[in-house]
């Protein structure tokens, strides 16, 4: 490296926190010593990194293209610095997880408390993000593992993660007493188009599997409601505002109680699945793997 790796350690922490002054606390320096360092490493970079006006600080597109790479190595480092300690029979550490919440609220809270039992020092950092964003985290370096709703059949993986299916999701239509004549006998997709319609937002797995279905299936399936949220969702329908697609895993008491009914659509729906990934280049911790073997056994 021809480069002083101090400077690119306060590169790093400007363009984490776009701030000269928020760089220079957590690095115990002046902020003129921080501002120095980034001209050198402008200077010998021979381009423009930060784009500073009187009210704020961005990254220049140089400085975008480095600081992934900057971050990534950082993030390498960390991981580094936590096997160290891990080898000490996981008796200090922490474990990083990306998953969404509703995946560690339906699927990860009985592992997060055995985990615990079983390695009490160990800290359990859960980054709750969109699967999509929980898998960019592992490729970052920035996740130990995710946890995640994995995408449709055909993705085409990035060369650098690795992806263990975990487990089979299937998702179906439910409604509420109100719609309680589509109970108890089939219906097409055709009919459905005459009903309410509530669904997660755009940009998450669920909705994206439900678009290619509709789609598939050759229907015009527009929601009225679109939520962020699996709860809110499920509440929605449960007081009567329109029928909704989700997985029956995340609803399996409402359905036993019946607060919910599935829709018996007379197409059928493919399942989808649940897996991990992590990097297929940066270690994975010991505390990691022992959290893994959990959730395969």
């Amino acid at each position: 490296m021809e480069t002083n790796f101090e400077l690119y350690k306060v590169f790093y922490y400007v363009a984490k926190h776009l701030s000269f002054s928020e760089a220079s606390i957590e690095l115990r320096i002046s902020q003129s010593a921080v501002s120095q360092s980034i001209k050198s490493l402008e200077e010998t970079l021979h381009c423009r990194l930060f784009i500073r006006s009187t009210k704020q600080v961005r990254l220049s597109q140089e400085g975008e293209l480095l600081f992934q790479h900057i971050e990534q190595a950082f993030n390498l480092i960390g991981s580094g610095e936590r096997s160290l300690k891990e080898l000490q029979a996981l008796k200090q550490g922490e474990m990083h997880i990306g998953a969404s919440d509703t995946i560690c609220k339906y699927h990860l809270l009985p592992y997060f408390q055995q985990f615990n039992q079983l390695y009490p020092e160990i800290k359990i950092k859960v980054s709750n993000r969109t699967s999509p964003v929980c898998i960019d985290l592992v490729k970052k370096g920035a996740v130990d593992l995710s946890v995640v709703n994995l995408p449709r059949e055909g993705h085409e993986w990035n060369k650098n993660l690795q992806v263990t299916s975990l487990q089979t999701i299937q998702d179906v239509f439910v409604a509420g007493p109100a719609f309680s004549a589509l109970s108890g006998r089939k219906v097409s997709l055709t009919e459905l188009e005459a009903y309410p319609l509530l669904l997660l937002e755009r940009n998450s797995v669920t909705r994206d599997y439900f678009e290619e279905f509709v789609h598939k299936n050759k229907v015009k399936l527009n929601p009225e409601f679109e939520v962020g949220s699996i709860d809110l969702l499920v509440d929605l329908v449960k007081i009567g505002l329109g029928i909704s697609f989700i997985a029956k895993e995340y609803v399996s008491s409402q359905l036993a109680t019946g607060q919910l009914f599935i829709v018996d659509v007379s197409a059928a729906i493919p399942s989808r699945e649940l897996g991990i990934v992590t990097s297929a280049n940066i270690p994975v911790p010991r505390a990691a793997k022992k959290f893994i073997e959990l959730l395969q056994q």
